[in-house]
């Protein structure tokens, strides 16, 4: 099963229609670090990190990575680390994933420029917690209750497909 971004803030997973938000400047074809876009494309998901003290065990067929304190996300990208998990450094520009407000309580690394990363063609794309359905940075953000849903209903061969 493929989860399927339709367009802005519609995601399909088979007969199930989500509601989500997107990034502040659409999506593209040729993502650079910082353009608030969600990069075009079909990709592979990563594992889901998620707050052990807000949700016990996450139901899902994934792998599962209980977020700590010192995680980070690198996007520095002068960084050998540049789109890759990291513990945090104070000489290091990173996203921080144990954060206080609640939008990477349940988060899903997507596998966008992760391989060998390319510098500056964007890092730290996620599927993460929204509550308002904000505008993102690039991610593509759902309600906790979706996210829960989809969980239960993705495997490790599932992909994105971002229109």
């Amino acid at each position: 099963m493929q989860l399927i971004l339709k367009n802005k803030n519609t995601l399909l997973l088979g007969e199930f229609k989500f509601k989500c938000s997107i990034g502040k400047n659409g999506s593209t074809s040729n993502k650079i670090e910082g353009d608030k876009k969600t990069p075009k494309g079909v990709y592979s998901l990563g594992p889901l990190f998620y707050r052990k003290d807000k949700f016990k065990n996450p139901e899902t067929k994934i792998k599962k990575i209980p977020i700590k304190k010192n995680m980070g996300w690198c996007d520095d990208v002068n960084n050998k680390n540049y789109n890759k998990l990291i513990i945090i450094s104070k000489k290091i520009k990173h996203e921080k994933l144990f954060r206080k407000n609640t939008i990477y309580d349940l988060l899903i690394p997507i596998n966008y420029n992760t391989k060998k990363p390319v510098r500056n063609k964007g890092s730290a794309i996620f599927i993460h917690l929204t509550n308002n359905y904000k505008k993102t940075l690039g991610c593509i953000a759902l309600r906790e209750n979706d996210l829960l849903t989809i969980l239960k209903l993705i495997n490790k061969k599932t992909k994105v497909k971002i229109l």
